[in-house]
C-alpha cells in the first residue's frame, strides 16, 4: 500500500488530525543510532521526553540501549512503573513534592540524577536518607550552550565535592550537552573537572554526552561513557536542519484534512497549534506537507493551519489528506493521547502516550 493510501486510511478510520508513526521508519532509526553507539564504544541510554512511550522505549532496549533518560520526576514514575528500571533524570529536583516522590521511586529503581547547585544537591540527600539507600548524582556542567549546569571548572568540582559528602548521596560523574560547535572547549572542560575530582579521590565513572545533533562527533569526547538521543527515534524538521536526519528518517507525521480554501493561494487545515508546535526555531513555517512540498504553513491559530498555496502547481482542494512533518516532534507528542502505528503500509495499532503531560 502506498504512502497517500495509508494516509488516507488513517484519517478515514481515526479522524483528523491525528499523528501517524510509521514503526518501519522507526526501527530503522534505532537501529542505526544503536550501531553508532556501539561502534563508538558508548552506551546508548535514549532520551524518553520525545516519544514518551516504554512500548516504543522497550523496542529501543530490544536493540541494546543500556537504559534510559528521563527529563523529569513524573516520567521517571511512568517508565518505572512498566520496568524500564535503569533511568538517569537530567533535571534539578527540588521541593517537598519531589523529595518525597523520590525517596518513594528509589527502591523501585536504579536511578541517577543530575544537579548544578548546592540546593538540588541537599534536596537529593534528604530524598536518599528518606528511602535509605545511596543516589549516585552526576554534575551537569555548561560547555557553551548557556541552559543548566555549572560554567566554571571550579563549581563542577566543588560541587562533586559536595555530592561526596553529603549523606545518603555518591558522586557519579559528569553531564554534558555541548554545543554542536564546541567539541574542543567541551573536551578541554571534561579534562580539567575530571582531573579535579581525582586529585580529591573521586572516580567519574559516568561522562553522559547528550543530543541527536550531536550523534555526528560521537567518540570525539574522550573519557565519555555514554549519550542521550531522543529525537533520532522519530526525528522531525530540526533534526533535518541540523542535518542529522533526512525526510526518509522522519517516522511521525500529523495527518491532517484541508478543510477551507478561501482563495486559490490560500488553505485552511484542521490541525493548529494544538496539533502541530508553535515552535519555530530557525525554520521557515510551522511544517512540511510531503504531499505538496511547495506549500507554506506559514501560521497557527489552535484549530486552524494556514496555508500559503501560491507556489503549489497542484494544490489540494478541499477535504484532501495530508500529511505534516511537525517542526519539534517531541512537543507534538506531548499534545497527543495516542499515536496510529503502521506498518508496511498498513494501520497495526496505537502507541499510548503514557507519560504524556508529566511536566513535574
Amino acid at each position: 500500500m502506498s504512502a497517500a493510501a495509508v494516509t488516507k486510511d488513517v484519517a478515514r478510520e481515526f479522524g483528523t488530525p491525528v499523528a501517524m508513526v510509521d514503526l518501519d521508519v522507526v526501527d530503522r532509526n534505532i537501529r542505526r543510532v544503536q550501531a553508532a553507539c556501539d561502534a563508538a564504544g558508548l552506551a546508548n541510554r535514549p532520551h524518553i521526553k520525545t516519544h514518551k512511550s516504554p512500548m516504543v522505549a522497550a523496542m529501543q532496549r530490544e536493540a541494546g540501549a543500556s537504559g534510559i533518560t528521563c527529563q523529569k520526576l513524573g516520567e521517571a514514575e511512568v517508565f518505572a512503573a512498566a520496568g524500564h528500571l535503569d533511568i538517569l533524570i537530567s533535571y534539578n529536583l527540588m521541593g517537598r513534592d519531589k523529595i518525597d516522590r523520590l525517596a518513594a521511586l528509589m527502591p523501585k529503581a536504579r536511578l541517577t540524577v543530575a544537579a548544578d547547585n548546592p540546593v538540588t544537591v541537599a534536596a537529593l540527600s534528604e530524598a536518599a536518607e528518606k528511602a535509605g539507600r545511596t543516589l549516585p548524582v552526576v554534575v551537569e556542567c555548561d560547555t557553551g550552550r548557556k541552559r543548566a549546569g555549572v560554567e566554571s571548572v571550579g563549581e563542577a568540582v566543588g560541587l562533586a565535592a559536595g555530592i561526596a559528602a553529603s549523606p545518603g548521596l555518591a558522586f557519579a560523574g559528569f553531564l554534558l550537552y555541548p554545543p554542536e560547535t564546541a567539541m574542543a572547549e567541551t573536551q578541554a572542560f571534561l579534562d580539567k573537572a575530571s582531573l579535579g575530582v581525582r586529585e580529591l579521590g573521586l572516580e567519574p565513572a559516568i561522562v553522559s554526552t547528550g543530543g541527536t545533533p550531536n550523534l555526528a562527533h560521537l567518540g570525539r569526547i574522550k573519557g565519555a561513557t555514554e549519550h542521550r538521543p531522543g529525537t533520532y527515534v522519530y526525528n522531525d524538521r530540526m533534526t533535518m536542519a541540523a542535518g542529522a536526519a533526512t525526510l526518509a528518517d522522519c517516522a511521525l507525521s500529523v495527518v491532517t484534512t484541508v478543510v477551507s480554501r478561501a482563495t486559490s493561494a490560500r488553505g485552511i487545515l484542521d490541525a493548529g497549534s494544538k496539533s502541530l508546535t508553535a515552535d519555530l526555531g530557525t525554520l521557515d513555517g510551522y511544517g512540511f506537507v510531503r504531499e505538496h512540498p511547495n506549500a507554506r504553513i506559514h501560521a497557527l491559530a489552535e484549530e486552524h493551519g494556514f496555508l500559503d498555496l501560491s507556489r503549489c502547481e497542484a494544490p489540494p482542494a478541499i477535504g484532501d489528506v495530508v500529511s505534516v512533518v511537525p517542526n519539534h516532534v517531541c512537543v507534538v507528542v506531548n499534545l497527543m493521547d495516542s499515536l496510529v502505528a503502521v506498518r508496511g503500509g498498513k494501520i497495526v495499532g496505537e502507541i499510548p502516550v503514557a507519560a504524556r503531560g508529566r511536566i513535574r
